[in-house]
């Protein structure tokens, strides 16, 4: 999950239970300690995981604002009223937050483009419309080459 794993002396990455003992001094110092394994997935960019992060603080300070109020109201405090206010308020904040990193990443998405996948239903769409388009075209300028000779197309009367 994180970006490094242990590593043996070939450089191979080792789960973190195997560990060796045995090993002298110079060995340890030869091998690696860390391997940086590749990501799985791409970073986010830099708007959508500021949006992100803007969110899960805002998420994580209205659970705290909610709790609170909760222990509030059981305690009937003065404060209570107040508290719930706030903890809405916090709930309203928060869910703007999260439609926010939605915008955010469709705003990207359909500037910076997405990674087509083959079984994207736009790719074949697409592709269905370019291979009707190029067949207008060739229907046109065979209309239009017959016209300059003089002659009918074919299977006109």
């Amino acid at each position: 999950m994180w970006g490094y794993q242990r590593a043996d002396e070939g450089g191979v990455a080792l789960p973190d239970t195997a560990e060796k003992f045995e090993e002298t001094e110079s060995e340890a110092r030869e091998r690696p300690l860390w391997v940086e394994v590749p990501a799985r997935r791409p970073r986010l960019p830099d708007p959508i995981r500021t949006a992100a992060v803007r969110a899960g603080l805002m998420t994580a300070v209205t659970v705290l604002m909610a709790v609170v109020a909760f222990l509030l109201t059981m305690a009937k405090a003065l404060l209570a009223f107040p508290a719930v206010i706030a903890a809405v308020a916090g709930i309203v904040a928060a869910t703007w937050a999260v439609l926010d990193v939605w915008v955010t990443r469709q705003v990207w998405n359909q500037r910076h483009g997405v990674v087509s996948e083959p079984s994207s239903t736009a790719r074949r769409l697409r592709r269905e419309w370019r291979a009707a388009r190029r067949q207008e075209r060739a229907v046109e300028r065979e209309f239009r080459r017959i016209r300059r000779r003089g002659g009918q197309p074919a299977g006109t009367v």
